[in-house]
């Protein structure tokens, strides 16, 4: 058994000739290799048995000569994938299941039974460039460049994929010419496989945006330390999701699941915060803070953008109005464009901040810091603890379900980033609780904080609207006046409601 460790990048066909001087400069010598024309089928059952178990098999030809390899599950962190794998010589290019030793299998899997249903769900065929690198200490790395595409019954994709991967040697080597290729080229690390691409073809499943962030898979069985990594990992495996949801059909909606991840992320930093030091962690938060910057531009144009659409009943009313509307068509002409945003993902200090984020993850850099005090709370059972992380987030929330006296949209607005924090902490320590008592505390809640965001709306276009003298804009500031006290009446209505429900953490 081999266990894969790897980086993946996504380059454009326009950057690989600056590969091979990059990674001359990084070693003390380089073997290239021959370019190979890689030919290769995945397989599953019709009722995806292996891909349930999270366990890839693959045939692979080449000059005649044919392997198949099974991948087990593993771990993806960022843009790092670790899995164990299999590989054996084969006579054709149909799996051999019985060849491997039944000891890989995970208990209770009926290998004959799968072997028997096995066929070609897709096939990816690329041709692959390879360099052997050795460093000063003697690490191997092996750099691979594909170039092909990924086929599934009519629909296919192209590839072009940079793996760097550790044959021998250390870890941190790895990383360090990771560093190297991202100061020089326009790259992006890669959350996908070339089997979950294809994966996706094959059942006509596109990668979609999500709604709203979910929960942290948390177990009760979880330590203290492993909620913080799950919960990091999660923030991070949602951002890079979106991003590539955004390069396949870029929205305002997907840039704002974008910015709730990396929120998920600096939550988590905060909301551990007895294993996690603050000074530990303080070019982490910079560098997220400097990415929220860059993306505070989108909640005002997806208000924007609201405005003008006809599905609105802001439509009617802005078209009534000459003066405004263009006013709204010149804020949004000076939004970034789609390049515009895409160059931040490609960009230096973007790529650098999630390889960062997967360095100190998967090198635990947290623990650099502790103490014996931090190593005894990192041991303790996250479910013995989750109550009293979430009450004391709460404290402050208590007071504004105590205080009775009707709130302002100034009030409301005011409280939306507490708020949208305190979501967070249900999301990551949500799911250790009952589900039904969950979603029963937090819908009202939910229902506070997107009328947080439509009120900011209303108060975003009332701005757009003084200092001008016009019948029209009057009209327009007494309607806008009008649906804030609709919206008011109704986050009160909520807001009462949450009195009615135990927070689910103290059942």
């Amino acid at each position: 058994m081999d266990t894969e460790i790897e980086l993946k990048f996504l380059v454009s066909e326009a950057v690989t000739p600056s590969i091979p001087a990059l990674i001359t400069q990084f070693a003390k010598t380089v073997t290239n290799k021959p370019s190979r024309n890689l030919q290769n089928a995945y397989f599953d059952t019709p009722s995806r048995e292996l891909r349930a178990l999270d366990i890839g098999l693959r045939t692979r030809c080449c000059d005649g000569v044919c392997e198949q390899t099974i991948k087990l599950a593993g771990d993806n962190v960022g843009g790092l994938h670790q899995r164990p794998e299999f590989n054996l010589p084969i006579s054709g290019n149909r799996p051999e299941l019985s060849a491997f030793d039944a000891s890989i299998w995970p208990h209770g899997v009926q290998v004959d039974a799968i072997a028997e249903n096995l066929y070609p769900l897709f096939s990816t065929n690329f041709i692959r460039r390879t360099w052997l690198v050795e460093t000063q200490s003697g690490t191997l790395i092996e750099v691979v460049l594909d170039k092909g595409e990924v086929a599934a019954n009519s629909s296919i994709e192209p590839i072009c994929e940079l793996e760097i991967e550790l044959i021998k040697g250390e870890r941190s080597e790895l990383f360090l010419l990771a560093e190297k290729l991202i100061e020089n080229l326009p790259l992006r690390m890669g959350l996908y496989s070339k089997a979950a691409r294809g994966y996706r073809l094959a059942d006509d499943t596109p990668l979609s945006a999500s709604k709203e962030i979910d929960m942290v898979a948390l177990t009760n069985e979880d330590s203290q330390e492993r909620a913080l990594e799950k919960c990091l990992n999660h923030g991070i495996t949602f951002v890079q999701k979106h991003e590539q949801c955004y390069y396949q059909k870029p929205t305002l909606k997907t840039l704002k699941r974008i910015t709730d991840g990396v929120s998920l992320i600096r939550h988590s930093l905060w909301l551990f915060k007895d294993i996690v030091e603050k000074q530990a962690t303080e070019r982490l938060r910079t560098e997220l803070k400097w990415l929220l910057n860059e993306l505070s531009w989108v909640e005002t144009a997806i208000q924007l953008k609201t405005f003008t659409s006809k599905k609105h009943a802001y439509y009617k009313k802005i078209n009534a109005a000459p003066d405004l509307a263009h006013v709204i068509d010149d804020l949004k002409d000076v939004q970034p464009t789609i390049e515009d945003v895409q160059q931040i993902f490609t960009s230096k200090r973007y790529n650098l901040l999630l390889l960062d984020l997967t360095i100190w993850l998967t090198e635990r850099g947290w623990r650099q810091s502790w103490g014996q005090s931090q190593f005894q709370a990192a041991e303790r059972n996250i479910h013995d603890i989750a109550a009293q992380l979430l009450e004391a987030d709460w404290h402050e929330m208590r007071a504004l379900v105590e205080n009775e006296e009707p709130l302002s949209a100034n009030e409301y607005l005011n409280l939306k980033q507490r708020l949208e924090r305190n979501l967070l902490s249900g999301c990551c320590l949500g799911a250790l609780f009952n589900e039904e008592a969950r979603l029963n505390f937090r819908a009202p809640w939910l229902d506070i904080v997107h009328g947080t965001f439509e009120l900011f709306t209303l108060h975003y276009l009332e701005q757009l609207c003084q200092g001008k003298d016009s019948e029209e804009l009057e009209k327009i500031q007494a309607w806008l006046s009008q649906k804030t006290e609709y919206l008011l009446s109704a986050m009160e209505q909520s807001r009462d409601a949450t009195r009615n429900t135990q927070p689910y953490w103290r059942d």
